[in-house]
């Protein structure tokens, strides 16, 4: 017989943060900036734990210069080539490489060939980002460990995975940060063609619980449309909140510009399992698998600058009224409302 959880598992759209009293007297005074050291590289982050998606509408080098300003993250994108790296080391001032981005990389032993000849075209480099769509399978964990074994001083991304058991299994592997989203993304098809996922929200409870209690930290990566979303996954426990469509569509992001007939200017934007995705990159959709992403049009929004105080002063403003003064204290300020689905904004039409 097929096993059965009872229990209920949230989103993010099925519930509210709760006010409560607070002796903020401006969202100017709310401090968003985490001081983080990891259990494994031993390394310390110090910034605005708020992240970039590594896909490459996304994940873009332009987006890590633009993000880092602000002192926000970027995972960049995995098809970058060496001379890329190289050449964006060379222009870009070195406290963005070796503080404000990671590298991503797959499974696969190509994969690890190119990653370990970015480290060391690239040295300054801090961070490494794993990425797969599955992180259950063995062959990613013997990678989490092979990197790990290579690299002690790197501090590693991992994932993505939904269970604490799971987190715990990559942490003591190597990682330092657990990425935590299966399906949730808007451009993301994978609960439809699958069946399987988590609701968001409570992946991020449990798998927060489970890295804690291990000295690690965890990403919640996906879901968030606004800016609230964002509140509630730290208010949820998550240590760093990665976005992808919330900064697609500006001039740092990647996917073809396109004017369309009745006078408006989009940009494309998929999901890395999408068939747009697979064709560009391996030319082919593999016959044993399916799309497991969808591609859209996105409105055109310019310069990211004006989202990223959109996002910023949102999470300043969930803070002020959960009487947080700083970010670090909003997931023992936060309590949760269960509610009827709030309606959303749509991301694109």
């Amino acid at each position: 017989m097929p096993n059965i959880v009872n229990e209920i598992k949230l989103d993010f759209k099925d519930v509210l943060l709760r006010p409560k009293r607070s002796t903020l007297k401006s969202r100017a005074d709310v401090d968003l900036q985490r001081e983080i050291t990891f259990r494994n590289s031993r390394k310390t982050y110090k910034g605005v734990p708020i992240i970039a998606s590594n896909m490459d509408t996304v994940g873009t080098f332009e987006m890590a210069k633009a993000l880092a300003k602000h002192g926000l993250f970027t995972t960049v994108h995995k098809y970058y080539t060496v001379d890329d790296w190289v050449a964006f080391a060379r222009e870009a001032p070195p406290s963005v490489v070796a503080q404000n981005i990671a590298v991503s990389s797959g499974s696969s032993d190509a994969d690890y060939d190119k990653l370990r000849t970015i480290l060391t075209a690239v040295p300054e480099l801090g961070y490494v980002c794993l990425d797969v769509a599955n992180g259950y399978t063995q062959q990613f964990v013997e990678c989490v460990r092979k990197v790990r074994s290579a690299h002690p001083d790197i501090t590693i991304i991992a994932g993505n995975v939904v269970t604490g058991e799971m987190v715990e299994e990559l942490v003591l592997s190597g990682a330092d940060i657990v990425k935590v989203g299966i399906g949730p993304g808007s451009v993301c098809t994978t609960r439809r063609k699958t069946g399987v996922g988590y609701p968001q929200l409570s992946a991020v409870l449990e798998c927060a619980d489970a890295a804690h209690g291990l000295s690690a930290h965890i990403i919640s990566d996906g879901g968030c449309s606004c800016a609230g979303d964002v509140a509630k996954a730290f208010g949820g426990g998550a240590d760093f909140v990665m976005v992808g469509g919330m900064l697609a569509g500006h001039d740092q992001s990647g996917g073809e510009l396109l004017h369309k007939p009745d006078g408006r200017v989009v940009k494309l934007f998929y999901g890395m399992s999408s068939d747009t995705a697979m064709l560009k990159h391996s030319g082919t959709v593999a016959p044993y698998r399916c799309s497991e992403g969808r591609t859209v049009e996105v409105e055109y929004r310019g310069d990211v600058e004006a989202t990223i105080l959109d996002v910023l002063g949102g999470l300043r403003s969930a803070c002020t009224y959960t009487g947080a003064a700083k970010l670090k204290e909003l997931p023992k300020r936060a309590t949760f409302i269960r509610c009827t689905a709030q309606q959303s904004v749509p991301l694109y039409s």
